[in-house]
C-alpha cells in the first residue's frame, strides 16, 4: 500500500512538473516573439531615420506641411469627402438604419467630426433632438458651419411647390430647414433639433445626468481604444449603456483590427496601448453582450452597399 501511495506521489509531482515545463515553454515563445517584434520595429525605425531628408529650400513648403499634419484621434479634415464617392447624394449607412430608431426620440452622436451624419439623420429621420459630441474643437467649429450651411440651402428651395398631399407637406416642411419630430405632427426648426459640443466622451462627466433613446458611435471606437486603451473602450461601453433609456438603440460601426495596425503610429500613445490590447474588435459583440448587458443585436451590414472601399465596415445595432 505504501508504495501505491508512493507512486501516486510521484505521478502528480509529474503532471505538475510537466505542465510547469509547457507554461514555460508557452511563456519563452510568447517573449520571443514579442522581441522578434520589437526588433522588427526598430529595423523599421532606423530604416526611416536613414532616409534622405528634404534639402532646405523646399520648393513646396505648403505640401510639407501637409505630409505632417497628423490626427490622433481621427479627427480628420473633411472626412465626409473620400468617405462618401462623388456620385452619391448620401451616405450609405443612412439606408441601413430604422426611422424608429430615431423619429420623435433624443439621440446622442459621438466622435461626430464635421457633423454632417448628424445633420442628415435628424432631417430624414425627424429626432426630437440630436447632439453631436468631438474631442476637436476644430472639427465642432465645423459641424456648426456645416447645420448653418445646410439649413440655408434648404431655405432657398422653391417656396411655391405645392402641397397636395401630406407627405408633400413634410417634404416641404424639410426642405424649409424644418424636420417633423414624430406622431404629434409638429415642426421644428433644424437648429432647435441639432446641436454639437466639444467633449471627451471618455472623460467627460458633463453628460452623466442626460438620457437617450438612440446613441451612434460609427468609426470611432478604434481611436477612443488606441489613445485610452483597453480601460478606454470598457468605459466608452459602460457609459453608453448607463445614458440609454430602457429599450434605447446602440448603433456601433467598428474599425477592422487591420486599421488599428494600418494607424497604430500615429502617436506615442497609440503606439503604446496598441502593443498591450488584448480586446479585439472581434469581441466586441461578445462583451457588449455577455458583460456590458444588452439584450440582443442585429447586423445591418448585409444591407449596406455602395460604400467606398476601406468603409465597408461592420455595422450592429444593440438594443438595452
Amino acid at each position: 500500500m505504501g508504495n501505491d501511495k508512493d507512486l501516486k506521489k510521484k505521478k502528480k509531482r509529474s503532471r505538475s512538473n510537466e505542465k510547469s515545463v509547457e507554461l514555460v515553454v508557452v511563456a519563452n515563445e510568447a517573449k520571443q516573439i514579442q522581441q522578434q517584434q520589437q526588433q522588427q520595429e526598430k529595423v523599421i525605425a532606423n530604416e526611416e531615420n536613414q532616409k534622405p531628408k528634404q534639402q532646405q529650400g523646399n520648393p513646396n513648403p505648403k505640401k510639407k506641411k501637409k505630409s505632417q499634419e497628423s490626427y490622433p484621434f481621427g479627427n480628420y479634415k473633411n472626412y465626409y469627402g473620400y468617405r462618401i464617392s462623388n456620385d452619391m447624394d448620401e451616405d450609405p449607412r443612412l439606408k441601413v438604419l430604422n426611422k424608429e430608431w430615431f423619429q420623435g426620440k433624443d439621440c446622442l452622436d459621438i466622435g461626430c467630426n464635421s457633423g454632417i451624419m448628424t445633420i442628415h439623420i435628424a432631417n430624414k429621420f425627424g429626432c426630437r433632438s440630436i447632439l453631436g459630441v468631438d474631442i476637436d474643437s476644430s472639427r465642432v467649429g465645423d459641424a456648426q458651419w456645416h447645420l448653418r450651411n445646410f439649413v440655408r440651402k434648404q431655405n432657398h428651395t422653391k417656396a411655391g411647390e405645392k402641397k397636395s398631399s401630406g407627405s408633400k407637406e413634410e417634404s416641404i416642411s424639410l426642405s424649409n430647414g424644418e424636420a417633423n419630430t414624430g406622431s404629434s405632427g409638429e415642426t421644428k426648426d433644424l437648429f432647435q433639433i441639432v446641436s454639437f459640443q466639444k467633449e471627451n466622451f471618455v472623460h467627460t462627466r458633463n453628460l452623466d445626468d442626460n438620457r437617450y433613446d438612440t446613441i451612434l458611435c460609427l468609426s470611432v471606437t478604434k481611436w477612443i481604444h488606441l489613445n485610452w486603451g483597453d480601460d478606454g473602450l470598457i468605459t466608452l461601453f459602460s457609459k453608453i449603456w448607463r445614458l440609454l433609456n430602457p429599450g434605447g438603440i446602440f448603433i456601433m460601426e467598428p474599425q477592422p483590427w487591420k486599421s488599428y495596425e494600418k494607424n497604430r503610429r500615429v502617436s506615442e500613445t497609440t503606439a503604446m496601448h496598441h502593443r498591450t490590447i488584448v480586446l479585439r474588435p472581434e469581441h466586441f459583440q461578445e462583451i457588449l453582450l455577455d458583460k456590458i448587458g444588452f439584450r440582443t443585436v442585429e447586423d445591418l451590414t448585409s444591407s449596406l452597399s455602395g460604400v467606398s472601399k476601406g468603409f465597408d465596415r461592420q455595422i450592429l445595432a444593440f438594443k438595452k
